[in-house]
């Protein structure tokens, strides 16, 4: 009995951890996983350099206890370091959706949506992207917001009810590409 318990505890924490990677995957357009590849290779091949660069020169002006140029550089380093990291993540649990996927009638990762608030008449567009492409200044909404939530999966012609922190707003959906 005992080794059915021990292989039963293995297989719910290797569950775990699948259910840990899982929820490391995040989805994004090919335009903003492109975004993270490129920034990803600049910060690797260009920026490391040029912070190595000037930290070799700040270490030559001497004592680098009262070297303020070291001490940016290196905290440059760090800041770079990071990102580097961070976006190595990214690009590792991206998933990219790709134009077939968000072809459908329905709201869906990627969709371009054109709705009128039903209460003031006013017309909004917007594109839903992954939570790291949003960018509500440019019309990119993210999924996981409560605009994004509640317009998945529902069609043109379609009244959508938005619970947002501002109270209850009302979409009615006139396009959906």
């Amino acid at each position: 009995m005992a080794k059915v318990a021990k292989k039963s505890a293995k297989v719910s924490v290797s569950a775990v951890l699948a259910s840990s990677e899982e929820s490391k995957v995040f989805a994004v357009t090919r335009e903003g996983y492109d975004k993270l590849v490129n920034e990803l290779d600049y910060l690797k091949n260009v920026k490391r350099r040029e912070v190595a660069d000037r930290i070799r020169e700040a270490i030559s002006y001497g004592d680098l206890s009262e070297n303020s140029e070291y001490e940016d550089s290196k905290n440059e380093q760090a800041f770079v370091e990071g990102r580097i990291l961070e976006l190595e993540e990214k690009v590792k649990y991206a998933k990219i959706i790709d134009d077939h996927q968000r072809r459908t009638a329905s709201v869906q990762l990627g969709s371009f949506v054109r709705a009128r608030l039903v209460k003031s008449k006013k017309e909004v567009e917007f594109t839903i992207v992954g939570s790291t492409e949003a960018d509500p200044v440019k019309g990119k909404i993210s999924n996981a917001s409560p605009v994004g939530m509640a317009l998945l999966d529902h069609h043109a012609g379609e009244v959508v009810s938005v619970h947002a922190p501002a109270g209850v707003i009302e979409y009615e959906i006139l396009k959906v590409e």
